[in-house]
């Protein structure tokens, strides 16, 4: 028989979920990149044991992951004569993922505050609303 350990994510790993989510980050795809940040790989049955997650959902945070190419997959042969597994590790170090999302918010920023800048020279043109 085989040994396995599981992570499970604690209250600071959580935190941490938490503040991804508050920067913008859907919730199952922050719950997954803190899980691989510290457990370094994971395959789907450890993300639903040790992040509390469904299948469903991890599979739809993963697809999100791949599309920001943040994740890496391999197959990994179990024994027997079933489907291997995938293994899930991040390709991106969670500092540029960080990165990342800061240059998201900035840009928005920038944006807004553009915007707020046209609406102040409309009004200082005359322009008053009805």
């Amino acid at each position: 028989m085989k040994e396995s350990t599981i992570k499970v994510l604690d209250e600071e790993d959580r935190e941490f979920a938490d503040i991804l989510r508050s920067l913008g980050m859907d919730r199952n795809t922050a719950i997954l990149v803190t899980y691989l940040a510290i457990a370094g790989e994971a395959t789907s049955r450890e993300f639903e044991s040790g992040a509390g997650l469904r299948q469903p959902e991890v599979s739809i945070a993963m697809r999100d992951l791949r599309e920001k190419n943040w994740v890496g997959q391999r197959e990994v042969k179990v024994g027997g004569k079933g489907r291997p597994s995938l293994v899930y590790t991040l390709t991106t170090p969670i500092d540029e993922i960080i990165q990342s999302l800061e240059d998201e918010i900035l840009r928005e920023h920038a944006e807004v505050m553009e915007n707020i800048q046209k609406l102040k020279g409309l009004v200082c043109l005359g322009y008053k609303p009805l």
